[in-house]
């Protein structure tokens, strides 16, 4: 079949999936990767190291399948299924596999079979994923990045191995809820001006569909930071959260720190206690603009 992610952000979109089932007698379901899916190589996901990488629930969507197939004819369920996905390896590239152990192509995910537009499901699913790898390869620290400027340097920063890298993106409440009831001694969040300023108001939610920068907010922040007010005025009007973060930079005010610091509150309420926590502010360039926390 075609596969068809629908409006959700999806790599795998219009890939060629190929399931092949043979005959298994006495044997149960076996599962196998064929060409284009992975194999997991670290230990820390729901499948133990060897396995290929079809996930529990897809596995278990395949085997009631079988079940209602073998009832009709008469035969125990007894199958090696073989799932490929013709150029999955290329694909595989472009998403996080090789950070979370699974090599050599695509993992086969899913919850239901269906598609729900831009359900982000499974960018989520990652980030728990990653988190599990983490906790148990025994790291200390991870760090949930907004984006790819952020995750770099914050790499850069505290020379943090590619396993401790949390792909964070726009869903910060999905990976501190997953951290508040799988937690690591230690977490930095990090991530651009625009996106932890949602975070400091309260939203954990940062794509552009659910939450907004309050631009008055911030200038209401500047006042409090002691600028005139007709710099505050001019903040007042700026179309966007660079517009105020530029001009407080060029007064010289630390607005960056105060979202810095604001971030990292929600987040600690959020994680309700037991991770120590530290926030890093990035501009575009990947220069850090301000950092609070342990």
């Amino acid at each position: 079949m075609i596969k068809d992610a629908g409006d959700d952000p999806d790599v795998t979109h219009g890939a060629l999936i190929v399931a092949r089932v043979g005959r298994n007698p006495g044997g149960g379901i076996v599962y196998r990767a064929g060409d284009g899916v992975g194999t997991v190589t670290r230990p820390g996901l729901q499948l133990q190291v060897g396995e290929p990488a079809i996930n529990p629930k897809p596995r278990e969507i395949i085997a009631r399948a079988i079940a209602e197939a073998a009832a009709a004819i008469g035969c125990t369920p007894d199958a090696i299924v073989t799932i490929s996905v013709p150029g999955g390896a290329e694909l595989a590239k472009r998403t996080l596999n090789s950070r979370l152990g699974i090599l050599g192509g695509l993992s086969i995910l899913g919850t239901t079979g269906i598609v729900i537009p831009y359900s982000c499901s499974s960018w989520i699913h990652s980030i728990h994923r990653g988190i599990d790898v983490a906790r148990a390869a025994g790291l200390d620290h991870v760090a949930g990045s907004t984006g790819r400027v952020s995750e770099e340097a914050v790499q850069r920063l505290y020379k943090l191995p590619e396993e401790a890298l949390i792909d964070m993106g726009d869903f910060a409440g999905g990976m501190l809820k997953y951290l508040r009831d799988h937690p690591v001694p230690r977490l930095t969040i990090a991530g651009g001006f625009a996106k932890l300023a949602k975070l400091a108001d309260g939203h954990l939610d940062l794509h552009s569909g659910a939450s907004e920068v309050d631009v008055s907010g911030l200038a209401t922040m500047l006042a409090e930071l002691g600028a005139p007010p007709s710099l505050v005025e001019e903040a007042r009007a700026a179309a966007s959260g660079g517009g105020v973060l530029a001009l407080a930079r060029a007064a010289g005010l630390p607005l960056a720190e105060v979202i810095a610091r604001r971030s990292r509150e929600v987040a600690l309420a959020t994680l309700a206690g037991g991770i120590a926590v530290d926030v890093a502010v990035f501009d575009r360039s990947g220069e850090l603009l301000a950092h609070v926390g342990p």
